[in-house]
């Protein structure tokens, strides 16, 4: 049995929110509760998959290790977030790895009870095409912003993303260290340190784990602006 502040992070999850209540409460049933301490491997590339992962509380990584034993970011996670849905659904092995970023709780809903129900109920599978297509999304615009963003504006538009506010100013804490943010935003750790020191010029002031912005707007601005422009108030 989930606790019942589980389910409600779960329900609002993308992949149950818009699920019947009659389904959600079916799969909750079946699904079981798991803490990870941080650093601790959810899974491994290679593994057969045999469950989908709701984040409960904390922040998640997939990655993938190199040949040369780089680890490639390939993303993060936090409460609300689900993964795993197309391959568990296929049956498969893990393409990637996962792990805790920092403590977690994590819902794991097995997904041969999943797969019955859309059997039953075609119309759940709309549900999972939207998870899916929102990964893709969110893959999409990573590739797009490491093509069409320089170094310092990749890390202006994760900053404003932590913002709670879209103008003033704002302190925001880094949600996890700063070498998995360069490796989540395709950077090196020596090249995000420089882009901190550059949008000094934009108002941003990094102090260990938090992140003074002085105008959220600016920020902003500065994040959609054309590269060349952006490199130009930057050097």
């Amino acid at each position: 049995m989930t606790h019942p502040r589980n389910m409600d992070v779960a329900r609002e999850s993308l992949l149950l929110r818009t699920l019947p209540d009659g389904v959600v409460e079916s799969l909750l049933s079946d699904a079981t509760t798991r803490h990870y301490a941080q650093g601790e491997t959810v899974f491994l590339q290679g593994e057969e998959a045999r469950s989908i992962h709701v984040v409960l509380e904390g922040w998640v990584k997939l990655y993938r290790v190199g040949p040369n034993g780089n680890e490639a970011v390939v993303n993060v996670f936090t409460k609300g977030h689900s993964f795993g849905e197309a391959i568990a659904f296929r049956g498969g092995d893990y393409p990637v790895s996962a792990g805790a970023v920092t403590d977690c709780d994590m819902l794991l809903i097995p997904a041969r009870a999943f797969v019955t129900i859309m059997r039953r109920e075609p119309d759940v599978c709309m549900a999972v095409l939207a998870s899916t297509f929102q990964h893709l999304h969110q893959l999409v615009s990573q590739i797009e912003q490491i093509k069409a963003q320089t170094g310092a504006q990749r890390v202006a538009e994760f900053l404003f993303g932590l913002c709670d506010r879209s103008e003033g100013s704002c302190l925001v804490t880094l949600p996890y260290d700063k070498t998995l943010i360069a490796g989540r935003l395709g950077m090196k750790p020596e090249s995000l340190s420089r882009a901190f020191a550059k949008l000094k010029l934009v108002g941003v002031r990094i102090a260990r784990n938090q992140a003074m912005i002085e105008d959220v707007e600016a920020l902003r601005t500065y994040a959609d602006e054309d590269p060349a422009a952006a490199w130009g108030k930057a050097l």
